[in-house]
């Protein structure tokens, strides 16, 4: 079978499924859909062709597990909106040799202190709010090729003020790695999951997402760019907004209608690194969908703008990335990468 009809093959098995997912609002554990590392946020915040020595990118994509990242642990925080926070964490480690890379890993939030109120209006003193997700990851090589299959298997909790929850999910992926071209190609199905204990009685979908992904480092100079396409669950991410509504001098109103391109453009996540492999690296990422999404009507507030930085200093990789949500403010995500591995040449 070639490669094309792979790459093809890979996305219509997965769209096969029933897939009835809408975008915000509708699903309980959103935080699972939240940016892993600072590289992914600078990137665009959506990037699965992150197949290097980071085991962070495995939290999004396990097919991306590989021998670089054995002995590695990642530890990554943002200070996110208003007083919440939210990190992962992740390690990868070789238990048999025959086995290969397993990859395990967390994600957590946190939703600061909120005031309670009766019906009445009366206090009924402070509350919080939390979520945690507790993952491992396995990536296998197909037999004589470059396609690489992987899954995460994902236990969940969550407390929001005196009510509990618990979850299971899985993610499954498939990358094309061709080392001679430095191309990866992916496909990453999220989430795939049940509540087993709901909050109450009701129980809610997960944030099911399906993406795809291509990145090549270009011959002759030291960039790598990444093409993403999000959300592909669901085609039309486009909305009427009627704070874009035009009235005229008569009175008439023209609504908002965003056509095609602009709901194509909603899906498309783009990033470019400069000085992927070297010990300072920059990043570029530019999000549409957030940009459309959060942008304020006759104003430059760079909405979908993310950049960051990655530094290698010995056995240590310092990142840092920032990402634009509107002229209010944006938000900092700060990520740190050790080698355990005693290889005194990494």
């Amino acid at each position: 079978m070639s490669i094309l009809r792979i790459l093809i093959f890979f996305p219509l098995i997965l769209i096969y499924f029933p897939i009835h997912a809408q975008i915000g609002g509708k699903h309980t554990y959103q935080f699972l859909n939240l940016v892993s590392s600072p590289k992914q946020a600078a990137l665009g915040g959506k990037n699965i062709t992150g197949y290097t020595f980071d085991p962070t990118s495995a939290l999004y994509n396990p097919s991306t597990i590989n021998q670089e990242m054995n002995n590695q642990l990642s530890l990554n925080y943002v200070n996110y909106l208003g007083d919440i926070n939210y990190g992962t964490a992740a390690y990868a480690f070789k238990p048999f040799s025959k086995l290969g890379v397993f990859q395990t890993g967390v994600t957590y939030i946190n939703y600061g202190s909120f005031d309670g109120y009766d019906e009445f209006g009366n206090e009924t003193g402070s509350f919080s709010g939390s979520e945690v997700a507790l993952s491992i990851g396995y990536a296998y090589n197909i037999p004589s090729s470059n396609f690489f299959v992987g899954a995460n298997i994902k236990g969940i909790t969550s407390k929001l003020e005196s009510y509990t929850s618990f979850g299971a999910a899985l993610d499954l992926g498939i990358t094309y790695f061709d080392p001679e071209k430095e191309m990866i190609i992916s496909a990453v199905l999220r989430n795939a999951g049940t509540q087993l204990k709901p909050y109450d009685e009701v129980y809610e979908t997960l944030p099911l997402e399906l993406n795809l992904g291509i990145s090549q480092k270009f011959k002759d100079l030291p960039v790598r760019w990444h093409f993403t396409m999000e959300n592909m669950q669901q085609w039309n991410l486009a909305f009427r907004n009627t704070a874009r509504d035009e009235t005229d001098l008569e009175g008439n109103v023209t609504k908002d209608n965003p056509g095609f391109f602009n709901n194509f453009l909603r899906h498309t996540v783009l990033g470019v690194e400069l000085f992927p492999e070297g010990n300072l690296n920059f990043r570029l990422g530019y999000s549409f969908r957030r940009s459309e999404e959060l942008r304020i009507i006759d104003q430059r507030s760079f909405a979908g703008l993310s950049g960051g930085i990655g530094i290698k200093i010995k056995k240590l990789r310092f990142s840092y990335s920032y990402a634009r949500f509107n002229s209010t403010g944006g938000s900092s995500l700060f990520g740190l990468n050790i080698d355990l591995s005693g290889n005194k040449n990494s």
